[in-house]
């Protein structure tokens, strides 16, 4: 029963973006040093300009992850049509460490919703071995599930998102 409430399956994440999966890491994502993500918090786009220390927990050394960061709501939730919109990928990340230490393969784009709510997604999957990675497409219309199917992850071991909007001048103030 408590599957049902998750908020991955309630925001549709697991289902567009990727498959049910079960985690086994524990991933803490965390903007600005002090402002963790959970699932479905919302933060305002002027405070996540800057990549966000991403920490790894439940792996050893001889452990690699990937790091993937998405928008399925682009250009607007009610017509996703160039879904998804890639933000970052970070590869390499050894286990108990931070992002830091991956390699970053697609460098950090601050999330820019223009039109409604936008879903932000971090996607982490435990590599097989340390590897290249390989692009199938462009920022846009890129799929997380294609792009791990590509590179042989598997399915995910944690993921989490939150939600931004279009802010407006008084609120950057």
């Amino acid at each position: 029963m408590a599957r049902l409430l998750d908020p991955l399956i309630v925001e549709r994440v697991i289902g567009e973006v990727i498959d049910s999966f079960n985690p086994s890491v524990k991933m803490t994502i965390t903007y600005n040093s002090n402002k963790q993500v959970f699932n479905g918090h919302e933060f305002f786009p002027s405070a996540v300009v800057s990549k966000p220390r991403v920490e790894v927990q439940g792996g050893d050394l001889r452990s690699f992850f990937t790091l993937v960061m998405t928008d399925p709501d682009v250009p607007a939730p009610s017509d996703p049509c160039l879904r998804e919109h890639l933000h970052w990928i970070v590869t390499d990340i050894p286990g108990t460490t931070d992002s830091s230490f991956g390699r970053e393969v697609v460098s950090y784009e601050s999330p820019r919703p223009y039109i409604g709510i936008h879903r932000f997604i971090f996607v982490l999957f435990k590599q097989k071995r340390r590897q290249t990675v390989e692009m199938l497409c462009s920022r846009d219309h890129f799929n997380t599930r294609q792009f791990a199917e590509h590179n042989d992850l598997g399915l995910p071991v944690a993921a989490v998102y939150f939600n931004a909007q279009r802010e407006t001048a008084a609120r950057r103030r």
